[in-house]
């Protein structure tokens, strides 16, 4: 299941948050060694952009929970279709 998530942290002074956003990467690393996290990105200015691929809304509930014990935010969260499923659902529409 991919899910696309989109964080905005606090508005803390960004100097304040270096070592949490450090710690962050730490915890970033191995969940993109595994596949867990399929990318990840920063975002211009504050905050950051990642693609999930996890087997259940459970997995992805623990991890948002992680990153927020790291850097309290609001997280928009997207869930996303593969681009062979979405194929199969435009075929489905056309038949």
């Amino acid at each position: 299941m991919l899910f696309l998530v989109i964080s905005t942290p606090r508005p803390e002074k960004p100097t304040s948050m270096a070592s949490t956003r450090h710690s962050y990467w730490d915890w970033m690393n191995p969940l993109l060694e595994s596949g867990l996290a399929v990318s990840v990105h920063a975002r211009v200015g504050r905050g950051a952009v990642a693609l999930f691929d996890v087997d259940s809304t459970e997995t992805l509930h623990r991890l948002m929970n992680e990153w927020g014990d790291i850097v309290p935010a609001h997280m928009d969260v997207y869930p996303l279709l593969d681009q062979d499923t979405a194929k199969k659902f435009l075929q489905t529409q056309m038949a």
